[in-house]
């Protein structure tokens, strides 16, 4: 054991651990943007590819949607018959684009993904300037296609299921509360799904240092969301996060197809 933590390279991996920290803080607050944010990050600026990024990620994700996913079914924060809409379909849609992004070039992979995360970094600006919105609560009517979508789009992006699926369904009207919790909980089978699949197209390796990282680092700042999240308005992290993804990711697009 004592050789095991020898051999680790902080230097090498506190840039993994910083992302992680970081990611965390705006998701601890958020509720969404940890896998975002973090894939951003590990492609466009550490150079990671794609496949190995959204594989890191997710794997960390397994550990901080299934806490999240059991606080809110201790709270009744989840509707099961939304959970089970968008559930299914999304693991599905998870494992296909995690199978798609193992089985192409990272060459290929790289700005198709950035150009995903850069409109969702537009989206998230639009998201921030027309914030608050109280929409009357009402059923979804779209939910099978949202799942396969938001899962397809969160494991090819590595991040996205938050932000696609829950705001999609408060704009047709759902509870906010129920909304939140159905797709936390529902997001941990999806990164569930996606590790297995990662794990069986790439193998072990896709788990290396940069997914230690990420998880020290998300685990450290935990405790944190709750505190910044009083202090911070989500509209103004919001805004924060759409400039940082929109700004990173249409950079690397430009050297990608450059």
């Amino acid at each position: 054991m004592i050789e095991f933590l020898n051999s680790i390279d902080l230097s090498a991996i506190a840039p993994f651990i910083a992302i992680g920290f970081a990611a965390q803080l705006v998701d601890g607050a958020l509720g969404m943007a940890f896998g975002v944010i973090c894939s951003t990050l590990l492609v466009s600026v550490m150079g990671v590819a794609p496949a190995r990024a959204s594989a890191g990620v997710h794997l960390v994700e397994m550990f901080t949607t299934g806490a999240s996913g059991i606080s809110h079914v201790l709270h009744k924060n989840v509707d099961w018959k939304l959970f089970a809409r968008i559930a299914v379909p999304g693991v599905i849609g998870g494992a296909l684009g995690a199978y798609v992004l193992s089985n192409i070039h990272a060459d290929v992979a790289r700005p198709l993904v950035m150009l995903y995360l850069t409109c969702l970094g537009f989206y998230l600006l639009y998201k921030a300037l027309t914030y608050p919105q109280m929409p009357k609560v009402k059923d979804a009517k779209v939910t099978v296609p949202l799942g396969l979508i938001g899962g397809f789009l969160d494991a090819s992006g590595g991040g996205g299921w938050g932000p696609v699926v829950t705001s999609n369904l408060l704009i047709q009207g759902t509870d906010p509360r129920k909304t939140v919790g159905t797709v936390n909980t529902a997001e941990f089978f999806l990164t569930f799904t996606v590790s297995a699949m990662f794990l069986f197209t790439i193998g072990i390796e896709a788990f290396t240092q940069v997914t230690g990282g990420l998880l020290v680092g998300g685990l450290l700042a935990a405790p944190l969301g709750g505190y910044i999240a009083k202090r911070v308005p989500p509209k103004t992290l919001l805004l924060m996060v759409g400039i940082v993804l929109t700004a990173t990711s249409l950079f690397s697009l430009y050297k990608a197809l450059s």
